[in-house]
């Protein structure tokens, strides 16, 4: 492989640096939620009911989340023409939005919680669990989509460092409040799976506190007419429908690929998923950078674009799928030779991890193409291919990944390993349907 151009290099990971720090710090929560929530008695079906609920609360607040997506790439455009004015009624539009969507869907989630996570669940009691921790977590999700507003916004403009700064701070609150509330510190109660998610939605609060006061800084308020007037545009609202909905229904069909994915693994036995949902937990690790690295490109690019630069948004989308898959390839030999030092992070069950290490094996190897996948994917998107992005993701996914891994995992009785075979096999054909179509589309 090509080395990275020393010429992009830094501008690159200029923005990419603070976007993986923040995400990373996404990362440490999920490591040290799922750590305490298998500390806790019966661990088979507490972090089982962990993997339905976070997952399932994923689908639900990545469909949404993608907000961030269409906020990022109009303000990324409107940057690079050098048109101000519009970048805050871009922000404003996206919030109004973001707000009444999170009313309706908390209010929702309020009544079916539980008989969602129940179709995912064999077992009643994970059912149940994972209820709770469904319900507490959408508490807070119009406070997150304000959060993802202004995330799209600061990534627009290119400063990812108030989202690393946002990132440490509110995760670090976060570890806290679930602390208390997983095991019942000062008196309250314990609420277990429950409390977990309780401890993200008040940390949430403090999020999009964060954000507002942080945006009243004359820098940012002045220069991007924040504020100043109600600034409703129903065209603007169109711009970010046109962009965000690919990529929601994009968000939701990987989600439900991977609910459909662990509830398979427990058709072969409570074990195995308890383990396929450790070995989702440790991805993250190699995931969530990957996402840091689309950003920049994502940023990179509409910028390019939005300054009528075509070579150089093509040349930022290639020079970032370098550096991210130097970073895959790097990491997968820790997945591939240590897998049982990451595993330990997550459960000290040793019948646990003793499951889960063949199939932590063939995802090390996976994830090798993980990082040109998302980047060359932002990328579309952010050049307004977000339809042809969504379409790789249904065929791979919930075409591919999904019946592979019940055929051979259940129906060839092949386990948790045949399950696990599946992965590579989507990530390698998702992969190479954005880079043909980045290479060879116009």
């Amino acid at each position: 492989m090509i080395l990275p151009d020393k010429q992009y290099f830094r501008t690159i990971l200029r923005i990419a640096l603070p976007a993986i720090a923040g995400l990373s710090t996404q990362m440490v929560l999920s490591l040290v939620d799922a750590a305490m929530v298998g500390r806790l008695d019966n661990p088979e079906y507490t972090l089982a009911a962990m993997g339905i609920g976070v997952l399932a609360t994923w689908a639900v607040v990545s469909f949404f989340s993608s907000l961030a997506t269409g906020t990022h790439v109009l303000t990324a455009n409107s940057f690079g023409e050098k048109n101000y004015p519009q970048i805050g009624k871009i922000l404003q539009n996206s919030i109004y939005v973001g707000f009444f969507i999170g009313l309706i869907v908390t209010f929702l989630g309020i009544f079916f919680s539980e008989p969602f996570a129940q179709l995912f669940a064999k077992d009643p009691n994970v059912g149940r669990l994972a209820g709770e921790f469904i319900y507490f977590r959408l508490l807070g999700l119009p406070l997150f989509l304000i959060t993802v507003s202004y995330r799209g916004f600061y990534f627009g403009i290119g400063n990812t460092k108030i989202f690393m700064i946002s990132g440490i701070l509110t995760n670090l609150l976060n570890i806290v409040f679930n602390y208390i509330l997983i095991y019942g510190e000062f008196g309250l109660p314990a609420m277990g799976v429950a409390g977990s998610g309780l401890g993200s939605t008040l940390a949430t609060l403090f999020d999009a506190s964060f954000y507002f006061f942080f945006s009243l800084n004359a820098g940012y308020r002045v220069k991007y007419f924040l504020y100043r007037r109600l600034n409703f545009s129903l065209k603007i609202i169109r711009s970010l429908y046109k962009i965000s909905l690919p990529v929601s229904f994009q968000n939701v069909f990987i989600l439900i690929g991977f609910l459909s994915f662990i509830s398979i693994t427990g058709l072969i036995g409570l074990r195995e998923q308890a383990a396929s949902q450790a070995i989702v937990s440790v991805l993250f690790i190699s995931f969530l950078p990957c996402f840091g690295f689309g950003i920049a490109a994502q940023t990179l690019v509409g910028n390019s674009l939005g300054a009528s630069n075509f070579f150089l948004a093509r040349k930022y989308a290639f020079e970032t799928a370098k550096i991210a898959t130097l970073y895959t390839l790097s990491l997968s030999f820790i997945y591939v030779f240590f897998p049982k030092y990451l595993l330990n992070l997550i459960t000290n069950e040793q019948p646990i991890i003793a499951t889960a290490v063949p199939a932590m094996r063939i995802a090390g190897v996976a994830q090798i193409f993980y990082g040109i996948g998302v980047v060359l994917a932002n990328t579309l998107q952010a050049s307004g291919k977000s339809m042809f992005v969504m379409i790789a993701e249904v065929v791979s996914n919930i075409l591919i990944f999904v019946p592979v891994a019940y055929i051979l995992g259940v129906y060839f009785h092949f386990g948790i390993v045949g399950a696990w075979i599946g992965l590579p096999i989507y990530i390698l054909i998702y992969a190479s349907m954005v880079f043909i179509k980045f290479r060879f589309g116009k």
